[in-house]
């Protein structure tokens, strides 16, 4: 059995401790079953946002009638577009795999690995075992139990990349981030696409006037239901048939496409490591356990990113990772906080979010809520953007940023203004010492603080 100062599980934002670590000196060992480069490089983040930003560009030509520009989209080639994406993909894991073939003092096991003792893994036919261990194994798509639908088949995140030809329509059960970016996707191409979101609202944990701005701008280029449970899925001689179930009135509605995409939710990949064969524990959902810290209740042993389900983006684990790196040299150890954590929906419209939402905000804090729609601004009227808008919620008194909300072009964007406020401590102020270029988009931040009463 061999034995490591450190044992990274995951290539994702595992990679920063093995920068890390072996920048050391340290002897180190990677398990990663691939293609490495994590769920980011390989079937999230990267992969969807090559698909994205050319549907964005179809979106905005569709819509272009409201500036007196009359246009059409001759033709969306889905073909190009899916090579292109797959090639930048292979590129970037490529590039990853030759760093990982070449770093000295590092050993790969491309395998599936499992915990079968105390800080000991085995590792496809190696056990090995580490003095300090981080999981970063990541998710893996949350698959719910529907009648018939293992049987009739289904595509999720991973497996829609991998499609050659576009289908003429498609059904996506779920309405998470996942599920609009993917029907924006989709509809932009020119398939059909129908969405059955079992939860009342689309984006639920957005606030509700931006989960109902985006219901109703993406129902302008396809079919959303919100309410409405797939109980049913059967697969036909051409395409599918998902019967749905209104969850308030009980009716049943029945719907047809050529392709099912499952978008549910995720699912952390601690059951397939067997964590608890180390003394790793798990909460009731499968996720990893972690303190501030980013311990795990298994001294010696970190975890991160979407294996512990606290907010699973990217640059979140990126960050996590860091400080699970530092906390476990054994100096003053550093909590993370989520307070300032931002990330988007690269939907049609983007949303874009940081902080408290103003039901969560109103639980401990007095506030003061304040709103701007884009057109409020001069280049938002430019733009015609009469429904887009900002949402600023500030603690009475203090004026310290609790939360901001937008919905509208360049939301990622323009949200970057108010995580820098709040990453710093600084208070709404902040934002009004700073000179804002006129007329730009970015003067819908102090437009909706100015809002707030």
């Amino acid at each position: 059995m061999k034995h490591y100062d450190v044992i990274v599980v995951g290539s994702g934002s595992g990679a920063v401790i093995l920068d890390e670590a072996l920048s050391g000196g340290l002897k180190v060992a990677l398990v990663d079953k691939g293609p490495v480069g994590g769920t980011c490089l390989n079937v999230g983040c990267i992969p969807s946002k090559m698909l994205v930003f050319p549907a964005d560009r179809v979106a905005e030509i569709q819509d272009s009638g409201k500036l007196g520009v009359n246009a059409i989209v001759k033709q969306a080639d889905f073909g190009f577009i899916m090579r292109r994406m797959r090639k930048t993909v292979q590129e970037g894991s490529s590039g990853m795999s030759r760093w990982i073939k070449h770093a000295k003092n590092l050993d790969f096991y491309e395998a599936e690995a499992h915990f079968v003792g105390d800080c000991t893994l085995q590792a496809g036919s190696s056990r090995i075992k580490g003095d300090k261990i981080f999981i970063a194994s990541g998710a893996r798509p949350f698959i719910p139990k529907i009648k018939g639908l293992e049987k009739a088949g289904y595509l999720t995140n991973e497996t829609v990349l991998e499609l050659k030809k576009l289908p003429k329509s498609i059904i996506i059960i779920g309405g998470g981030y996942i599920a609009a970016e993917y029907a924006h996707f989709f509809a932009a191409m020119g398939s059909q696409v129908t969405i059955l979101q079992k939860n009342r609202r689309l984006v639920p944990d957005e606030e509700p006037e931006i989960s109902d701005l985006l219901k109703k701008e993406m129902q302008r280029r396809m079919s959303v239901y919100t309410g409405m449970e797939a109980v049913d899925v059967r697969a036909k001689k051409r395409g599918y048939a998902v019967i749905g179930k209104d969850v308030k009135a009980g009716r049943e509605k029945s719907f047809s496409a050529e392709k099912v995409m499952v978008a549910a939710g995720r699912k952390s990949n601690a059951d397939l490591l067997m964590a608890e064969k180390t003394g790793v524990e798990t909460d009731s959902r499968g996720f990893i356990k972690t303190n501030r810290f980013l311990e795990t209740t298994k001294k010696g042993i970190w975890a991160f990113g979407d294996a512990i389900g606290k907010k699973m983006f990217r640059h979140v684990a990126n960050e996590e990772a860091v400080l699970a790196w530092q906390n476990s040299l054994g100096r003053k150890k550093t909590g993370m906080d989520y307070s300032a954590a931002p990330h988007a929906i690269f939907s049609f419209p983007q949303v874009a979010s940081v902080g408290l939402t103003e039901k969560e905000a109103k639980k401990g804090h007095d506030v003061l809520v304040g709103t701007a729609k884009y057109s409020d601004v001069a280049k938002g009227a430019a733009m015609a953007e009469e429904n887009s808008f900002a949402k600023a919620i500030v603690e009475k008194g203090t004026g310290k940023i609790l939360g901001f909300h937008i919905i509208g072009p360049h939301a990622a964007v323009l949200i970057q203004e108010v995580v820098a406020v709040m990453a710093n401590n600084l208070d709404a102020g902040a934002v009004f010492k700073a000179m804002h270029i006129h007329p730009a988009l970015s003067e819908l931040i102090p437009a909706a603080l100015g809002n707030a009463e």
